[in-house]
């Protein structure tokens, strides 16, 4: 099957801190995404939505899991989708930094397969279109 990769680069004139709360937070990100997100498993960390979380992204047959891999305060959050999907291999990977002038720069890169051939294209615009729509919300958001 075919590999997509998706990389989204933003900086922004907010506080890395409040950036990464946003990303962080499960119902937030939904609501900068415009998209029912729930939480549905807390992590054992002080984070609830850290390492180990699951949030529950769209309505009942049409929703999928998410499982948090990796969680380092302000700096990078790590996930795959853990449900059933139309994608395989999935890795979400949000990294965050500081520029020079002290703004925080946004790196979310996606990397996933496709299932049923050539539907991988699909799926990779509607989710990149979906995030670059969101992630306009961030200075409002954050």
């Amino acid at each position: 099957m075919a590999m997509y990769t998706i990389e989204i680069n933003e900086t922004f004139n907010v506080p890395r801190k409040k950036v990464f709360a946003l990303f962080a937070d499960h119902q937030r990100f939904g609501k900068m995404l415009g998209a029912p997100v729930k939480r549905i498993k807390d992590s054992d960390q002080a984070d609830p939505n850290g390492l180990g979380s699951v949030r529950k992204i769209g309505i009942g047959p049409l929703s999928l899991e998410e499982t948090v891999l990796n969680f380092e305060p302000d700096t990078l959050i790590e996930y795959a989708i853990t449900s059933m999907s139309p994608i395989k291999n999935h890795l979400g990977r949000i990294r965050f930094s500081d520029t020079p002038d002290g703004q925080t720069q946004l790196n979310y890169t996606i990397t996933f397969e496709d299932i049923v051939p050539f539907s991988g294209k699909v799926v990779s615009v509607a989710l990149e279109q979906g995030l670059r729509r969101g992630i306009k919300r961030v200075p409002k958001l954050a």
